[in-house]
This record gives structure tokens, sequence and C-alpha cells, in this order.
């Protein structure tokens, strides 16, 4: 199963996110693989970092610091995956040092798709706020909007989550996914 959700910060979606991938992996076994992508540069990053590691404690993730080169990764046979976040991913692929551009953006979540059992991805909301950007912004706004539509358009479901409450936009018909929501509830 292939989920994407998205929000804006603080929105939920990252304990929404890590219940999804929890409730898959009980179902199929496997690893449990929580690839970070964010870089850790400065005070307010760390801060992020360790609160997401602090909430995702005892769940059994094992945690791959993958910045950039998704498409060059080896999942176990088997593995739940959840990549957190889109943006992140985005943002190394275009501007850091030995990033692959964009093209390795949609490349890795292709590769990605193709290796997991179950695969959660995060994305973000940061499309709502009718700046007039500059071309390098534009550029990763694009990027980031491609890779959105490339989930959404493989997912099962799909989804926004605001104030800890998740919207699906797409979701597959039965009981087999509210009862999985259910389990992921992290409220």
């Amino acid at each position: 199963m292939i989920i994407l959700l998205t929000g804006g910060s603080a929105s939920g979606k990252s304990g929404w996110a890590e219940g999804l991938a929890a409730a898959l992996h009980r179902r199929s076994g496997g690893a449990l693989l929580y690839l970070a992508t964010m870089v850790a540069e400065d005070g307010e990053s760390r801060r992020r970092v360790a609160r997401h590691r602090a909430q995702r404690a005892g769940r059994g993730f094992l945690t791959v610091e993958r910045p950039a080169g998704l498409r060059e990764l080896t999942l176990p046979p088997g593995a739940t995956v959840l990549l957190e976040d889109l943006g992140n991913l985005a943002a190394n692929e275009l501007y850091r040092p030995g990033g692959g551009g964009a093209g390795a953006v949609l490349a890795g979540l292709e590769h990605l798709c193709r290796q997991a059992a179950s695969l959660v991805v995060v994305g973000n909301e940061v499309f709502a706020d009718g700046e007039d950007w500059d071309q390098g912004m534009a550029d990763y706004l694009r990027l980031l909007a491609a890779a959105h539509a490339a989930c959404a358009a493989r997912a099962d479901a799909a989804g926004t989550v605001a104030c800890g409450i998740p919207l699906w936009y797409k979701r597959p018909a039965g009981p087999e996914f509210d009862t999985l929501r259910e389990e992921a509830d992290p409220g």
C-alpha cells in the first residue's frame, strides 16, 4: 500500500504517518524503516529531529538518514517505509552539493514504490501563501508539486492533515482502510 499525507507545519501529519506505517508493518512484518531527509544544521532543525525521534521511540522504526539519493537505496525485502519528507528531499536534491537535481526526486520515489511492501510519504503544504517567488523558489515549488502529484497518482490513499485530523481525498473502499486508520490514530 502507498499512502501520501500532506499538511502544514505542526499539523499532525507526522504522527499520522508514523501510526499508519506502524499499523501497516504489524500486518506485513519485515523491516520498519524511517527514511529521514532533514539535514539538521541549526538549533531549530535539531530540535525537530529530536522531537520526531521521541515521537516514534519504542515503535520499532529503524532510522535511515537519507537526505538525497533514494534511487541508490536498496531496501530489505518486505520493508514498510516512512519517507519524511518530500520538501526536504526536493531541497536537498536541488540545492545541496552532490544533489541529483529534479529528476532524482521523481526517480527516487518511483524506486521506493517498486521496492517497499508499504510506503507512507509525508508531503508539505507550501503552495498557498501567494508570494511572488524568485526563479529558484519557483523551481522548487514546481518540483514539490510534481512529486506530490506523482505520489498521489501511485497512492492507494492520499490526504491532508489539519489540526490533527486527516481529510482523505483518495482512499480504498471497504472497511480494511477504516480499520487501518483506527489503528494509526495518534490521538
